[in-house]
Order: C-alpha cells, then structure tokens, then sequence
C-alpha cells in the first residue's frame, strides 16, 4: 500500500513594501495551521512600525477557525522584520527556526556590537530545527532541511506536499538567491538546492519572494519538477563550478537589501525590538561602512 502524501491548504499573503509572500498553511484533517515568514511593516524613514500585513493573517486564522501550532521563520531574513511575536501573542504557537541561528547571532553581535544581554544561543526562539528533524502541524507531517548557501542559518521546511524555501531558490525564470551576505557560500548553496531539487516531481514550492522579470505577473507557486527542468541557474545541465562562477559574478553587482539594517538586529532576536533605554524607546543601530 502506497503512502499518500498530504496536500494541505496554502494561503499567500504578499506584502508588496518588502515583496515578501508569507503563508498560513492548513493541516487539510484539523484546524491546525503553521504560518511561514511574516511580516512586520516597517517605515524606515521615520522608526515606525505597525501591524496592517499581520492583521490580514489574523483576520484570516479567526474567520477560518484555525488553530497556530507554529510560526516558522526560514531564516533571519535581510529584507523584512518578523511579526512573529505579535502573532503569537494574538493567535499563540511556537516561533522556530533552524539551530544555526546561533552562527547568525555570533556574526551579527559582533557587527552591531551587542552587549553582554544579547544572547548567542538562540533562546529567543521556542524552537530550533535540527535538520532531518519531523514534527507535525496537526496530523500533519513536516520536516525540516538545512540548506545554507543564502545565509548559514536556512531550512527548507516541507509540509506534506508543499515545500517552502525561504529565498534559496526563487521561481525557475529568476534562478536563485544570493550567497554574498556574511556564511553565505554559493558553492554550498548548490548543493542545498539539490536537495530540494530531490523530492518528488510534483511537490509544490512556495517562494518568499518574486521579482517578475521581463515584466511578467507576480507569481508565488512552481513544482519541483518544474524547478529541476527549468530554473535558469540549476536546471539539470548546470554544473557546480559554472554556478558558483555565475552566482558570484552576479553577487557583485548587487546591492544591500534596503531594510537589511533593522532586519538583521530585529530578527536574529526572533521578532522581539531591542530592549528599550531609560526613556522607555527602543533604539537600533547603523554601523557605517560595515558592508561596502
């Protein structure tokens, strides 16, 4: 008797300031979900921040009766803040992410000069993957993959049938993610993808973004099969030196994300604002010209 793989319920949320897809994911035999890579609105020029992406999840969760098991994060993302804590706050579940979160802690401590109070253990979160590891959204069955290159830290996380990939592989006719950032490596970014690129043809793969080139329309949704066929930087004929000659040629034309600054200190501490000053504000950092 053949196994049959689960096809939960997947609902995109697209916050267009940080081109960010977040995603509430449901266990298709209970009203337990998973909600992936939130976002927390952000307005640089004047500190603000504010809850209206995260209020369209919530508003989602409540009028279908659902019930948060867990908010995943793929990685600590450099281009949105994580509106993980509020979520949880108003919805509940477990914030996790991959173990090596604590590799991003170590180099980013040392860049925005984090006290003796910033933790390097990764205790901010509820939960950290080990790789290979099962657990469940409901009846649901999921696993986590570690497949750095983008940053150190990143997991593929797959939920029955539905795979998402944070920003290690983007739809076929953008390719894949950057591998410059601080532990990034695009050799070892080759071989995560092929990980991914080895799961069942018609696994569905969710992006965290999409860049619509040649104008197309904004897209969210592709197979493996797909992936594995046409990807314009790892289809199957694409060897790993010729990816990593191309990835970091095209590394060094790109710039920083613009939200990189805030993004980093406020989601290697899992969502949570630095702790606030005696004037009850809470402060972040720019450290000039620590990425030129």
């Amino acid at each position: 008797m053949t196994n049959t793989i689960a096809k939960p319920t997947v609902a995109a949320f697209f916050d267009k300031d940080s081109n960010t897809f977040s995603y509430v994911v449901k266990d298709p035999d209970s009203s337990s979900c998973a909600i992936i890579d939130s976002v927390l609105d952000f307005d640089y020029a004047s500190g603000s921040t504010s809850h209206t992406s995260a209020d369209e999840i919530i508003d989602y969760v409540k009028s279908h009766q659902l019930n948060v098991e867990w908010l995943i994060e793929t990685h600590v993302h450099a281009d949105h803040i994580s509106a993980a804590p509020y979520l949880q706050e108003k919805l509940g579940g477990q914030i996790g992410i991959g173990k090596h979160i604590t590799t991003v802690q170590d180099t980013f401590a040392t860049v925005f000069h984090e006290g003796d109070n910033f933790k390097h253990d990764g205790s901010q979160f509820d939960h950290l993957f080990s790789d290979g590891e099962a657990y469940k959204v409901g009846s649901l069955q999921c696993t986590a993959m570690h497949t750095p290159g983008h940053t150190p830290a990143c997991f593929t996380h797959t939920l029955g049938d539905a795979v998402f990939v944070g920003d290690t592989l983007f739809m076929p006719d953008a390719g894949t993610a950057r591998a410059d950032f601080p532990g990034g490596n695009a050799g070892t970014l080759f071989d995560s993808i092929q990980k991914i690129l080895a799961l069942p043809d018609d696994h569905r793969i969710f992006m965290c973004h999409d860049y619509c080139p040649n104008g197309r329309a904004l897209e969210f949704q592709t197979t493996v099969k797909a992936q594995r066929e046409g990807n314009i930087h790892v289809k199957s004929d694409m060897t790993k030196s010729v990816f990593v000659e191309l990835r970091e040629t095209r590394d060094k034309t790109l710039g920083m994300p613009r939200l990189i600054l805030p993004s980093l200190q406020i989601n290697m501490r899992a969502g949570h604002m630095p702790e606030a000053e005696e004037n009850g504000l809470a402060y972040l950092k720019i450290p000039l010209n620590a990425f030129k």
